[in-house]
């Protein structure tokens, strides 16, 4: 049987649509490395599903992902990682309000060298406004740079 995917019909072009993926990352990227859960809870929606080598976990309100992430920064600090970026490496439309993107996240050093990475996966949707928001994230773990 035949892969079909399934275009997007949310009146926004394909580019455009890949655009608001990059972006929506970028933001989130930023967020991350400031150690603003806030914001990285209001680009989520719930319920969420994390999973990881480690286990599974069901997240239920944005407080929780608030409250995550805001230790987040702190503990990057501690490794000398203060930046990252999100290099997007594949992104599928499931449907036409659902996307899966991998995106790499190098760990960044004050002078820009990379002292590993973090990869995941995300499933996005498109909530009724048009913004998309965080549903299932896996996380392929850490590696060390090459």
């Amino acid at each position: 049987m035949a892969d079909v995917k399934k275009e997007p019909d949310t009146g926004r072009s394909r580019t455009d649509l890949a655009h608001s993926v990059q972006q929506f990352f970028e933001q989130f990227g930023r967020a991350l490395t400031a150690g603003d859960g806030t914001a990285i809870a209001g680009m989520w929606d719930t319920p969420a599903f994390v999973l990881a080598d480690e286990g599974a976990r069901t997240i239920a309100s944005t407080d929780e992902i608030a409250t995550f992430f805001d230790g987040v920064r702190a503990q990057y600090e501690s490794r000398g990682i203060i930046d990252t970026r999100a290099d997007l490496l594949w992104e599928e439309w499931l449907t036409e309000r659902i996307v899966m993107v991998e995106v790499r996240w190098p760990y960044l050093d004050a002078a820009g060298h990379e002292l590993g990475e973090e990869l995941s996966t995300y499933t996005l949707r498109l909530d009724d406004s048009g913004a998309l928001r965080v549903r299932i994230v896996v996380t392929h773990g850490v590696s060390q740079p090459h």
